[in-house]
């Protein structure tokens, strides 16, 4: 009788290490911070920031390169030598970079050519080799095709990053968020707010808040050249903008497999200047630079804070301060840069310190 191992047992002894040294990244690190943002105590209104910086690799993407590798190895997509190949604009690309090297596995990211030169070197500094491609919607095409070249595995984050980490819980960032929020006035908040990069983070809060069975709604907010708000406002799932997003981590010309549009509540979108203007405000009030995607997320949480206000209601906010600042400090914090993108942030800095000071939302 004939037989035929597809898989040897050197290879699976390797997989099962390579599983439990992932897996065992997870224990080693404590839960993120939960922050609370000075507001008025009057308002009736608590604003937190899950800072999800502070992981090894420095972003919200380190859970998502995690649960992307355990997903890849127990589907048998990673073997011994696998050359890894991902498409990213920066953050998601260097937490893979990391547990590439970890693994002993070659890492490639794929990213526009525009990428802020602090991430690639942050890639390049966790051993990962960066391939740059002029125009941003080439970017999974380019990378499909390396991928194909060298024989390796596409991690492909826009697909399977709603279907790689567990929405029920087992320490997801929404089990982490309602942990932490018990001993707070409003332990259960009315919003978690959330940008759109893969569509992975909203479809695990989205799923957990109802499996769970809790009354919070989940925002999805998009900056410019988006198209999930676009797509969202239209229902029209096949738009695209053939434009990149300026703010890093978030935004994409099209809409991804893993966003879920039927578990988010609402959306907003945010001018560009909007979100630089949240960024360094808020900066200036944290003690420290936060990046672009958090001044996006905070710009939709104030305007749906001074919505509860109106209203006479009370209660929590959560969103993700996704990372440093540090990262941009040749583009988001660089005067000029923003001046030469065409960007002018007097009005929306007036707009949020009006907020600040009033609870008010007049953008």
């Amino acid at each position: 009788m004939e037989q035929l191992d597809r898989c040897s047992d050197d290879d699976r002894a390797w997989v099962t290490e390579a599983v439990t040294r992932v897996a065992a990244d997870a224990h080693r690190s404590a839960d993120t911070h939960l922050l609370p943002f000075p507001l008025p105590t009057a308002w009736g209104i608590d604003l937190y920031l899950k800072d999800e910086s502070v992981h090894p690799t420095g972003s919200l993407k380190h859970r998502l390169a995690r649960s992307l590798f355990l997903y890849a190895l127990c589907n048998g997509w990673i073997r011994p030598g696998t050359t890894i190949v991902e498409a990213s604009s920066g953050s998601t690309a260097v937490s893979e970079a990391y547990f590439a090297r970890m693994l002993g596995l070659p890492f490639v990211a794929v990213m526009p050519a525009s990428t802020s030169k602090e991430k690639i070197a942050l890639i390049e500094f966790q051993g990962g080799q960066c391939h740059l491609v002029d125009d941003p919607a080439q970017v999974v095409t380019a990378a499909r095709r390396l991928a194909d070249e060298r024989r390796g595995h596409f991690m492909d984050q826009f697909t399977y990053a709603e279907r790689a980490t567990d929405w029920r819980g087992n320490n997801n960032i929404a089990e982490s968020i309602f942990e932490q929020l018990e001993l707070e006035r409003h332990p259960i908040p009315a919003w978690i707010v959330v940008g759109a990069g893969t569509g992975g983070t909203s479809a695990t809060i989205g799923r957990y808040v109802r499996y769970q069975r809790h009354c919070t709604k989940v925002c999805v907010v998009d900056p410019e050249n988006s198209a999930f708000y676009a797509a969202w406002r239209n229902g029209d799932w096949s738009i695209t903008t053939g434009t990149g997003s300026r703010i890093e981590g978030i935004g994409r010309q099209r809409v991804e497999q893993s966003f879920q549009p039927s578990v988010v509540d609402r959306m907003i979108s945010v001018p560009d200047a909007g979100s630089l203007a949240a960024m360094r405000t808020a900066s200036e009030l944290l003690g420290r630079r936060v990046g672009g995607s958090t001044g996006t997320n905070l710009w939709g949480a104030f305007s749906l804070i001074a919505q509860m206000r109106a209203a006479g209601d009370t209660g929590s906010i959560v969103t993700l301060l996704c990372d440093g600042g540090e990262r941009y400090a040749n583009t988001y914090y660089d005067d000029a840069w923003v001046r030469d993108a065409g960007l002018d942030l007097a009005g929306p800095t007036a707009t949020v310190r009006d907020f600040l000071r009033t609870g008010e939302w007049r953008p």
